[in-house]
């Protein structure tokens, strides 16, 4: 792959050169606000540690459909006041692969619950989370920690 994320495959009927491209990953992950603190979610799956709940956007789907069906599936939590925090996109910010996620914000509606992925669920003040957090999900606590502080979001 050529720092561009061109790839060379091969037509497996005829063994022509094909040029494809790599691209990265849509993801979302949630700041959800509940009974005076943030929801996270231990992982099931590695990287297994805390982190905010998230994950893959599906094919035709829209980022605010995917924040919420996330955090149904692994909180039990229905979003309110779904607005748009701020958009991470640092290339080593997942070792997997290279992701950009939109992070969310939002109030949590229900009985907190595991689901999916999400071994456990747990509320933390922003100075009370573990860290470090999976993947950047320390620095997005930190972001919204000064948000909360001085009303100014990440640049």
């Amino acid at each position: 792959m050529s720092r561009e994320g061109e790839v060379r495959e091969f037509c497996r009927q005829c063994g022509t050169a094909v040029r494809t491209w790599q691209r990265p990953a849509v993801t979302v992950d949630m700041l959800i606000r509940y009974q005076g603190g943030i929801v996270l979610v231990y992982r099931r799956n590695d990287p297994i540690n805390w982190a905010l709940p998230g994950g893959y956007v599906d094919y035709g789907e829209r980022l605010e459909d995917a924040a919420r069906r996330e955090a149904r599936e692994e909180t039990n939590l229905e979003l309110e006041d779904l607005e748009q925090f701020h958009v991470y996109s640092d290339p080593e910010r997942d070792t997997r692969q290279h992701s950009v996620t939109t992070v969310f914000l939002a109030a949590g509606s229900g009985e907190l619950r595991a689901g999916d992925d999400a071994e456990r669920v747990a509320i933390f003040t922003p100075s009370e989370a573990p860290h470090p957090l999976a993947f950047d999900h320390s620095r997005m606590v930190r972001d919204f920690a000064d948000y909360l502080r001085e009303g100014r979001r990440p640049r």
